[in-house]
């Protein structure tokens, strides 16, 4: 293994780990490491953290099934902190919820502002549940449907929805654009999995195209 950053652990041989989603960006854990979780973990590709309530390392999704594919782990600036950026499979919490930080607080006099991560989270949770449909096809179900029918079916859908987009935007009917944009990306991830080009790949060309032009 490759020589280890030098990681500024706490008294108790402890770092803080934050586990984001890598497609989302969305924040689904804060747990801990310690060198050895952290060096199973970039062994193995596989979230491996400290538990301080058992004492003892632990690998997610050992038990539960809901696992994580790691695709990067970055060390913070003041290097006493860990950011891993993973693949879930199924949700992150013990709870049943995508994300830890699933409960928002109120801000008193708060600007609104659109929930980014919380669009994020549902983008990623569909993908996955669209995945699954492809990978474990259910009868009956309209995924396994589209699915079944290729590109050819699926494109025509995705034809559809987008032209319905654009009567709801033309009508000006805001909750039917809500409704029929929804319909459009839903159709979008489903053929996006069925060419096998994950979400990962569609975010950094948008990550690309967000970036100051010269």
């Amino acid at each position: 293994m490759k020589t280890l950053p030098e990681i500024r652990w706490d008294a108790d041989g402890l770092a803080p780990v934050v586990i984001a989603d890598a497609a989302t960006g969305a924040v689904l854990t804060l747990a801990y490491a310690n060198r050895e979780a952290l060096e199973s973990t970039l062994a193995t590709g596989s979230t491996w953290l400290w538990s301080r309530s058992r004492n003892e390392l632990w690998n997610k999704g050992a038990t539960s099934g809901n696992t994580q594919r790691v695709v990067s782990v970055s060390v913070d600036c003041d290097a006493d902190a860990l950011l891993y950026r993973v693949v879930p499979n199924g949700p992150a919490c013990h709870t049943g919820a995508a994300s830890c930080f699933a409960t928002t607080l109120p801000l008193e006099d708060a600007a609104e502002a659109p929930d980014a991560a919380a669009f994020a989270t549902a983008i990623g949770a569909l993908a996955r549940t669209i995945d699954s449909r492809k990978r474990h096809p259910i009868e009956g179900s309209y995924t396994a449907k589209l699915f079944a029918g290729g590109v050819d079916r699926i494109g025509k859908k995705i034809g559809e929805e987008a032209t319905e987009v654009v009567i709801a935007a033309k009508n000006a009917d805001r909750g039917e654009l809500v409704w029929e944009t929804a319909d459009l990306l839903y159709h979008a991830l489903v053929l996006l999995a069925e060419r096998g080009v994950s979400l990962d790949e569609v975010g950094a060309e948008l990550s690309r195209r967000a970036k100051p032009t010269d």
